[in-house]
C-alpha cells in the first residue's frame, strides 16, 4: 500500500519575508508586516474580495496573514479535492473527504485523513496567536447565505436593521462580541461548540480557547469588508 508523506513544509522563496506552509498538501502563502500577535487567514480561493481586502490591510497594519493558494473554492488534495475550511476537526475532515472523493478506496480515504489529523496540530500552532491574541478570517458569500443561517448556532446576536444580512461578524469571544455589538455591523457570538462540528476553523478556535472573528461580506463589496476590517483593527485589543 502506498504511503503518503506528512506535509508540513516551510519553503522560503523571497527576501521579503514571504514563505509558504502546507496543511495536508494545501499550501498557504504567509505574509508578515512587523511584529504583532494579530493573525489573519483567507481560506477560499474563489472569495477574491476577501483576498484583496486582506492584502491591502497587510500593507499598513502589523500582523501575520495566511492566504490559501489557488483561485477556486476547493483545493487540490492528493489527486482529489477538499474544502480548506472543513478539515479542522477529524469528523469534519472525514466527511469532507467523503463528500468530494467518494470514489476513492477506503484505504486512501483513511490514509489522507490520517495525514490531516497529524498535520492539524502543528498547523494550528503556526496560525493561532498566543497570549490572548486575535485571529481574523475573511470570507465572501454568494446568494442565499446570510447571518440568519447562523442564528441557531449562536449564543448571542446583534442584528442591525439598516445592514444587509449578508454582511456580518462571527466571533467566539464574549468580550469581543460586546465591543462589536456596539458597531454599525451585524454580529453573532458562537462560544459554545455545536452538536455537529463541521470542521470549520471557528469551531477549532472555540475548542482551543482562541479569540476568532470572521468578517463575512458579499462577494464584490470590497468597501464594506474594508470598513469592517478597519473597525476590528481600531476597536479590538
Amino acid at each position: 500500500m502506498a504511503r503518503f508523506i506528512l506535509l508540513l513544509t516551510f519553503s522560503f522563496f523571497s527576501s521579503s519575508g514571504l514563505y509558504t506552509i502546507s496543511f495536508g498538501g494545501i499550501e498557504f502563502d504567509v505574509v508578515q508586516n512587523g511584529e504583532s500577535n494579530r493573525r489573519y487567514i483567507w481560506l477560499h480561493g474563489d472569495e477574491q474580495t476577501a483576498r484583496m481586502a486582506l492584502e491591502r490591510h497587510m500593507k499598513t497594519n502589523k500582523g501575520k496573514a495566511f492566504l490559501v493558494t489557488g483561485i477556486v473554492r476547493e483545493s487540490e488534495f492528493f489527486g482529489g479535492l477538499i474544502d480548506p475550511n472543513r478539515i479542522f476537526s477529524s469528523k469534519g475532515a472525514k466527511a469532507n473527504i467523503q463528500k468530494y472523493n467518494h470514489k476513492w478506496s477506503r484505504a486512501k480515504k483513511e490514509e489522507t485523513l490520517e495525514i490531516i489529523n497529524k498535520d492539524r496540530g502543528p498547523f494550528l500552532e503556526k496560525v493561532f496567536p498566543n497570549n490572548g491574541g486575535l485571529i481574523v478570517a475573511l470570507h465572501n458569500n454568494f446568494k442565499g447565505y446570510n447571518v440568519k443561517k447562523e442564528l441557531d448556532k449562536s449564543d448571542a446576536v446583534s442584528i442591525k436593521k439598516d445592514q444587509n444580512p449578508r454582511d456580518f461578524f462571527i466571533c467566539t469571544n464574549r468580550a469581543d462580541f460586546d465591543i462589536l455589538s456596539k458597531s454599525p455591523f451585524n454580529v453573532v457570538l458562537q462560544e459554545s461548540l455545536p452538536k455537529k462540528d463541521d470542521g470549520s476553523l471557528s469551531w477549532a478556535a472555540v475548542r482551543h480557547g482562541v479569540r476568532y472573528v470572521n468578517i463575512e461580506t458579499r462577494l464584490g463589496w470590497l468597501s464594506q469588508q474594508t470598513k469592517m476590517l478597519n473597525y476590528i483593527e481600531k476597536n479590538l485589543p
